[in-house]
């Protein structure tokens, strides 16, 4: 079922990985991987007992170093759009995913690669990692949602300098601009953070964290009102049986036991 060939999935528990592994190619972003990482979230969305899913790159240097530049050898305006509408529709499926992705960013982050962590709830890195949307420098703009996410998390006037100037930042200062949660001295201990922070989200109410999530999208969704999605998202929560043991469970002082119900 798991037939990849540039991508590699572990289930382990209720957390998965997914390693974009094309070491020799920093991991770059061809159409054939995107299209693995789509088939990917299709095969964990049969998943019902999954929590949490941690997107990384394979090797040490590189998390995904952009997008697979040969392919972009014979694009033209009507294909340019096919490749960019096919790149949104993968990295929304991540976005509006039904557990938190958490991008473990280890090294360069460009481009493409930048605009996937972006994509992820939530982003952890690695102190050597690298991040930059350097599309200008091609003559092109990110084309995979990056002018619209990256200023949803760092604001507007901070996005267009990182995105007209190309400019490369650290991991420190990804940090201090809130572009990632943690950083972590080295790979396996990000990934250890990841895995404790899906351990924590794992104990909640799986409806409650699946409707937060669709609740926090919504407030950037102009079809959508947030408000009114969280108040329709409140009351769904208030109608399982997750709701009743976590209100019975405050009350008896317990931890309480929630089944997905």
């Amino acid at each position: 079922m798991n037939n990849f060939s540039n991508i590699r999935l572990e289930e382990n528990n209720k957390e998965a990985i997914i390693t974009i592994d094309r070491p020799k190619f920093l991991n770059a972003l061809n159409q054939k991987t995107l299209e693995e990482i789509d088939s990917v979230f299709d095969v964990l969305s049969e998943n019902n007992t999954l929590r949490g899913v941690v997107i990384t790159g394979g090797g040490d240097k590189a998390f995904v170093a952009g997008a697979d530049i040969n392919e972009f050898l014979n694009v033209d305006r009507d294909n340019a759009k096919q490749i960019c509408e096919n790149g949104h529709k993968v990295f929304s499926k991540i976005e509006n995913f039904k557990v938190p992705v958490i991008a473990a960013v280890n090294g360069y982050a460009l481009g493409g690669g930048s605009e996937l962590a972006l994509a992820c709830h939530m982003r952890l890195a690695t102190k050597n990692a690298k991040f930059s949307q350097p599309e200008v420098n091609l003559g092109i703009i990110p084309g995979y949602g990056g002018t619209q996410r990256l200023a949803q998390l760092i604001g507007k006037g901070k996005a267009l300098e990182l995105m007209c100037t190309a400019e490369m930042i650290s991991a420190d200062e990804a940090l201090n601009l809130g572009l990632v949660n943690y950083v972590s001295e080295n790979k396996n201990d990000m990934l250890s953070k990841a895995s404790e922070i899906i351990k924590t989200i794992s104990r909640k109410a799986p409806k409650a964290i699946e409707n937060v999530i669709k609740s926090l999208n919504a407030k950037y969704d102009e079809s959508k009102d947030g408000y009114k999605t969280e108040i329709e998202l409140f009351s769904e929560c208030c109608a399982t049986k997750d709701f009743v043991e976590g209100t019975k469970a405050f009350l008896e002082k317990r931890c309480p036991d929630f089944k997905g119900e």
